[in-house]
């Protein structure tokens, strides 16, 4: 099974390559871009079954052992990210092709959308597989190219703007993160997660600290941890609907995952936990505040993302298994559902000519499908009972009720009213784009929407209701991981079987 493991990296940049030749072939284009990545969400369903059932699969790239050489692991965590980012980033590219942005047009020259949104879904690959901490520095720098490009398809003058803050804060972050690498390298002379997972400790408490939120604050700016995330509402609304939706899905989750791996292998201690509890009700508090404010569809998706990543550093804070098996279940569902928004946003531009609250309503009669395809997602996002939402909302105040103190229990009231603030969004929403009387935008001409973009939302809303009924054995994996996380030593055992040199 090892030697599947580079498969999900190496595919999609073969992808890109050949899509670039085939730049005057659009059909083939398509056909290579999903095969390519149903080849990899195949791949990672296998990784998956063979993490959970033997434990990290890890395989030594050109034959040098680790640490010397790069090596991919493929843990609980890792293999269950890329199964979902792989159905994810399927789903909008079928979406795409069906809206046409990636075949014509000044939104995505077929020159380039294919090629770069396969650079794209090899770099976030790339991130979740990394076992040291340069190939995860190069992951974020793959993915990150790519969205460059990405942002700013078109060329129009908002999206050069809008573009060139994301690729500002984008560089400095990366900047940053390089940074702590080199220091990283420096304090303890190797960048392999599994041998740092060693001699980390051994270095003076003021030196470890320092690396740690060296790391904790380049990877909180990628994630938009509040104060910190100024910059995401202001560069996603202006892309199209697609490259929106693969965003806010997974950008931001890559970051996610980066403080989830190096605050349980490389800095278990918790020292940074107060601070990462405060940080989290920040977020999510202010984020859904900026929500309520809003009156633009996009923007205000925007908002509901970045609030509700303080979810997933809530449970990471927490520093406990059922905090972190929380986290990492809301992760996959964040993922899926927000994706779902801003797919359906796109769907209310085509059908109403705008996003702008204020200048649309009735859809509700006029587009009765876009109605539930919006409703159920929110519902989710909402946190409404049985969706997935509630249950990974659930499952993290649980886990803050259980830590005791009074940070734990101040998340979880700051949890459960951005909870309540998030149900009056979406209804807000509903009443005025779905249920209010028909508004300038939407009483001209219907415009018939593309069956493959509807059908690539349908997908992604079964895929978020497959996640409420398949609960119970997610919750199962997800456990697992954050007990193996915690431990520590599978993950080093799988890397470094005779022990670190």
């Amino acid at each position: 099974m090892s030697g599947l493991l580079p498969l999900p990296v190496v595919v999609p940049l073969l992808g890109a390559a050949l899509t670039l030749l085939l730049a005057s072939r659009p059909q083939l284009q398509r056909a290579v871009s999903v095969l390519c990545l149903t080849g990899t969400l195949t791949v990672a369903v296998l990784l998956l079954v063979q993490a959970y059932r033997h434990g990290p699969v890890v395989v030594a790239i050109g034959g040098w052992p680790p640490p010397v050489g790069i090596v991919l692991v493929a843990d609980q965590l890792a293999a269950l990210m890329l199964v979902v980012s792989s159905a994810v980033t399927l789903c909008v590219l079928l979406y795409s092709i069906g809206q046409g942005r990636s075949e014509t047009g000044e939104t995505s020259p077929v020159t380039i959308f294919h090629p770069t949104y396969l650079v794209l879904t090899a770099g976030v690959t790339n991130a979740f597989l990394a076992g040291d901490l340069f190939n995860l520095f190069v992951g974020f720098e793959i993915l990150l190219a790519a969205s460059f490009v990405l942002i700013t398809l078109g060329g129009t003058e908002t999206r050069i703007r809008t573009g060139s803050t994301y690729v500002v804060v984008s560089i400095l972050s990366s900047m940053l993160f390089l940074t702590a690498v080199g220091l990283v390298y420096a304090a303890t002379g190797t960048l392999n997660m599994a041998q740092l997972a060693q001699r980390l400790d051994d270095l003076p408490d003021g030196v470890r600290l320092t690396l740690q939120l060296m790391l904790l604050l380049a990877f909180a700016i990628k994630a938009a941890v509040f104060p910190l995330s100024a910059w995401l509402p202001d560069s996603y609304p202006t892309a199209p609907a697609p490259v929106t939706a693969v965003f806010a899905g997974l950008l931001t989750k890559v970051g996610v995952y980066a403080i989830i791996r190096t605050e349980t292998l490389l800095f278990p201690g918790g020292q940074v936990d107060g601070v990462l509890m405060v940080v989290a009700g920040l977020t999510m508090v202010v984020g859904i505040l900026g929500a309520v404010a809003q009156s633009d569809l996009k923007r205000l998706f925007s908002f509901t993302l970045v609030s509700h990543i303080g979810y997933m550093i809530f449970g990471v804070a927490l520093s406990t298994v059922a905090g972190l098996s929380g986290a990492i279940f809301y992760v996959v569902h964040h993922i899926t559902i927000q994706t779902t928004l801003f797919l359906v946003a796109g769907l209310i531009e085509e059908r109403a000519g705008s996003t702008d609250l204020r200048r649309i309503g009735g859809l509700a009669r006029m587009a009765p499908l876009l109605g539930v395809l919006f409703f159920v997602p929110a519902m989710n996002l909402a946190g409404v009972p049985p969706f997935s939402g509630f249950l990974g909302k659930l499952g993290l105040l649980q886990a803050g009720v259980s830590a005791g103190g009074p940070l734990p229990w101040a998340l979880v009231a700051a949890g459960t009213l951005t909870s309540l603030l998030t149900l009056y969004v979406a209804s807000r929403v509903w009443n005025l784009a779905f249920w209010r009387a028909p508004r300038l935008a939407t009483t001209e001409p219907a415009v018939r929407l593309p069956m493959l973009m509807v059908g690539a939302t349908v997908a992604l809303v079964v895929l978020g209701l497959a996640l409420t009924v398949l609960a119970g054995p997610l919750f199962d994996v997800t456990a697992d991981a954050a007990t193996d996380l915690r431990s520590r030593t599978p993950y080093v055992r799988a890397v470094l079987p005779g022990g670190a040199p």
